[in-house]
């Protein structure tokens, strides 16, 4: 194989699709990408990590000799980036090693064959569906937050897609780690009608949602079945994800989604992040509790620390119900409020002990349930 790619082509390939590639590997392979080179000009470079797996193509300079072959993905990347801008990058393979080289530059790097690099057989997608980059994003952002790092609780360590048929037919994203839930809504989109209940790893999370960066103002193909998903993004030569899905159930999350919650909060998210911000500075790592306490269109935000002190702030509100004092982990909280656009955010609660339900207002797709804590 031999092939002339620009640098700047292969850099932004190669930061693409080395993210999936594990710093550590047992199997050595899993460590390469796989780089192939086609006569008609096109070059595909290829990571997996066996539950994720990217694909690019990108257009050579030119072609001299078509082949494949794999090679340390993190090393090639960082010879990569301190290559000179502008410059061309040949890549030859040979011999069990690949040559790499770039004006006056020259490296020889092992190699591995391409037939024992591990693909993922995607066998049939049935469900297929576009929806915007811009959209798929937003969905993204305002859910992963919630997203569960338990290991053994491992169907949480996604986020949950599923169509439901209510006054429109709807797309839904949900995640929750047990303490909070977040959960985003769009109108189904064309071909997503009867799709599979899905939940959509973590790590794929977080390498689509750096894809879609670069590509927001574009359209995202859709395909999955039971147990894959395949992201196509920028057409014809863009990148593909493909990621095996998490076999397990989620938990039926409508049933803590609070119906009769009767104390409406309003009030400005911004001042609201702030104060809480600035009272949990004192909260001791393991607390993390800030106290609410509410009056009529008055909120007073305290923290009791035993090792360092207390804090208290008052912030205008507009409340109308009985006095009432909840406690929530500041962290949780500020999560939620730094997802809240616009200049008033909605908690509508019950009591101390009760989930607090909190959106934009009842227009807004997204929506978080937020479990209180002992104060």
């Amino acid at each position: 194989m031999k092939a002339t790619i620009e640098r700047a082509n292969l850099l932004r390939c190669l930061s693409h699709v080395q993210s999936v590639v594990e710093r550590r590997n047992t199997i050595p392979i899993l460590s390469n990408v796989l780089i192939e080179a086609a006569g008609d000009g096109t070059v595909k470079v290829m990571a997996t990590d066996l539950d994720l797996q990217v694909v690019e193509s990108l257009s050579a300079v030119s072609v001299d000799s078509p082949g494949a072959i794999t090679v340390s993905a993190h090393l090639l990347f960082d010879i990569a980036r301190k290559l000179p801008d502008g410059s061309q990058v040949s890549l030859e393979a040979a011999d069990n090693r690949m040559v790499v080289k770039s004006g006056r530059s020259r490296f020889s790097l092992p190699t591995l064959p391409r037939d024992d690099f591990p693909m993922i057989v995607e066998g049939d997608l049935p469900t297929s569906f576009e929806i915007s980059a811009r959209v798929l994003a937003e969905l993204i952002d305002r859910t992963r937050f919630a997203i569960s790092t338990e290991e053994t609780r491992y169907y949480l360590n996604g986020i949950f897609l599923h169509v439901s048929d209510e006054a429109q037919p709807v797309l839904k994203a949900a995640a929750t780690d047990g303490h909070r839930l977040a959960r985003f809504t769009i109108p189904r989109p064309d071909g997503a009608e009867g799709m599979p209940d899905v939940i959509v790893p973590r790590k794929a999370v977080a390498e689509l949602r750096k894809l879609l960066e670069e590509s927001l103002d574009t359209n995202v193909e859709i395909d999955l079945s039971a147990s894959k998903i395949r992201f196509t993004l920028g057409g014809e030569n863009g990148v593909v994800l493909t990621s095996k899905l998490i076999d397990g159930t989620f938990p039926d999350y409508s049933r803590v989604i609070p119906t009769g919650n009767d104390k409406l909060l309003k009030l400005d998210p911004r001042s609201f992040f702030e104060g809480v911000d600035r009272v949990a500075t004192i909260a001791t790592e393991k607390t993390r509790a800030v106290k609410i306490g509410l009056e009529r269109d008055k909120v007073t935000l305290s923290v009791t620390s035993p090792d360092n002190g207390t804090a208290a702030e008052e912030l205008a509100a507009e409340y109308g119900a009985e006095g009432l004092e909840i406690g929530f982990n500041a962290n949780y909280l500020k999560d939620i409020l730094s997802q809240i656009e616009g200049d008033s955010v909605e908690l509508h609660l019950a009591d101390a002990g009760a989930p607090t339900l909190i959106r934009q207002n009842d227009k807004s797709q997204a929506l978080y349930v937020l479990m209180p804590m002992r104060v």
